[in-house]
């Protein structure tokens, strides 16, 4: 369960569902952003890591950097040269840390690169999705971001970094898969990128047995039975010309049933280090 909060705020969430149902979840801390600028920001954040991790948490997450600073937004980012990146050296005793104590860490990098493009009739994501764009806005570029992922990566190689939303390159499964073989420590989900595997069955499955034991299953959808039916049925069936969640139509993946156990189930258990 991504709490992404510390203080007070995380004990909460121990207390209403780690405490009450220890064996139903397993919940993740967040990242201590106050005061970034502050000489000791970095002793804090470490800290504050410490003690979530004593109180219970066995994951971070969702850490995000759409461009605006990590966990920042626009209505309260402060200027571009002053915010807190990935790769910022203030953020390295505890992405180290996070390694130490075996705490898996899941990033929100970028968003799809269509969101870097201007509004008009030839954005490729439905105007559901307008709400996400970037064009003309103060943030980096979408390959700038990406840039400080893959040198947080190379930084911090023991931290084990789950990029969820196929780390917002399942529009070039080639480039993604070339990072994959650069970085071990680079494992992703999947959710809420239905579009990006269903639009290319293909090169979609090939991508997911080539790194069956580094990418897992997720939604970010809601919890409806019907999103998880096209999730089945993008997944598990050879369905053609499917109606999906965005305009483009999709095509069943039909993954064999040993990569569908590593992506439902068995990274999860190995990754997330669940116990009961």
């Amino acid at each position: 369960m991504f709490t992404e909060s510390t203080g007070s705020n995380f004990d909460r969430q121990i207390e209403l569902f780690l405490k009450a149902y220890p064996d139903r979840f397993q919940v993740w801390c967040g990242l201590e952003t106050r005061e970034i600028e502050a000489q000791d920001y970095a002793v804090r954040a470490l800290r504050e890591l410490e003690r979530c991790y004593r109180m219970g948490a066995r994951g971070v997450g969702e850490i995000t950097d759409k461009g605006w600073g990590v966990q920042a937004r626009e209505e309260s980012a402060l200027a571009r040269s002053r915010r807190l990146r990935l790769d910022d050296p203030r953020l390295g005793l505890f992405w180290e840390k996070c390694a130490e104590l075996k705490l898996p860490v899941n990033v929100h990098i970028a968003d799809h690169p269509s969101c870097w493009q201007p509004l008009g009739p030839h954005q490729e994501r439905t105007p559901d999705f307008q709400g996400f764009n970037l064009s003309s806005k103060d943030v980096p570029s979408y390959e700038e971001l990406l840039g400080s992922r893959d040198r947080l990566l190379a930084r911090h190689p023991r931290t084990c970094f789950i990029f969820c939303h196929l780390s917002n390159q399942g529009n070039d499964l080639a480039a993604l898969g070339k990072t994959m073989d650069q970085f071990p420590n680079l494992y992703l989900d999947i959710s809420a990128r239905d579009y990006e595997l269903g639009r290319q069955p293909r090169a979609a499955r090939a991508f997911l047995s080539r790194y069956q034991a580094r990418v897992l299953f997720g939604t970010d959808m809601g919890w409806e039975r019907h999103m998880y039916e096209e999730w089945w049925r993008l997944l598990e069936t050879a369905d053609e010309y499917m109606p999906g969640r965005i305009w483009w139509r999709y095509y069943g993946l039909e993954l064999p049933d040993g990569l569908l156990k590593s992506l439902y189930r068995d990274n999860a258990l190995r990754l997330l280090n669940w116990t009961k």
